[in-house]
């Protein structure tokens, strides 16, 4: 019984750290750069799931985030700020980010939505607004519910075994079987 209690409340906690760990990978090396970076993909949103921040967008199944993603961590190497990299994606960068290798591999792979987006700006709709801590919190409720479902069920098995060890379920048992073979008896009888 205790053992259950250990692994339910390593449970609790293991999923509660995911709730509040980083949710993106860079590939930034100064610990400013990595904090703006950060910064700026909680603030952004994801193209695919705009329900999510960049931040928290899967890059295996959103491209277009993941180049996002690595176009913002050039302008950080440029020495953008927080601020100036949010407002030229809500209004534009502008022509200067023409020769950047993410605008490239987008015109070459004829994505001129995404370079027109990223020269014209995105306009207020890139901002993330909505927080996905409902999302994460909802989950968690799910699998807390889901270990609570698991662990009545085989508390429930272990009463029923209980119930079928104990010496009382054995003599109710014993006098069922002795009652139905005195009923066969009676019958065979008449």
């Amino acid at each position: 019984m205790t053992y259950r209690i250990i692994l339910g409340i390593l449970l609790f906690f293991g999923s509660a750290s995911v709730l509040f760990s980083q949710k993106t990978t860079t590939n930034l090396k100064e610990e400013q750069q990595i904090q703006t970076f950060l910064k700026v993909t909680e603030k952004i949103r994801c193209i695919c799931l705009p329900s999510l921040p960049i931040q928290s967008c899967s890059f295996n199944m959103c491209a277009a985030s993941s180049y996002l993603k690595t176009f913002i961590e050039n302008r950080i190497k440029d020495g953008m700020g927080e601020e100036e990299i949010i407002s030229k994606m809500e209004n534009g960068f502008g022509d200067t980010v023409l020769q950047d290798p993410i605008i490239l591999m987008f015109q070459e792979n004829g994505n001129q939505g995404m370079v027109d987006s990223i020269v014209y700006g995105f306009g207020p709709k890139i901002l993330a607004k909505p927080d996905d801590t409902w999302i994460n919190a909802t989950l968690l409720g799910l699998g807390i519910l889901g270990l609570f479902g698991i662990y009545r069920y085989g508390t429930k098995k272990s009463k029923d075994r209980l119930k079928l060890d104990s010496p009382n379920s054995k003599e109710s048992l014993a006098s069922t079987t002795d009652a139905i073979k005195e009923k066969i008896r009676k019958f065979e009888e008449s």
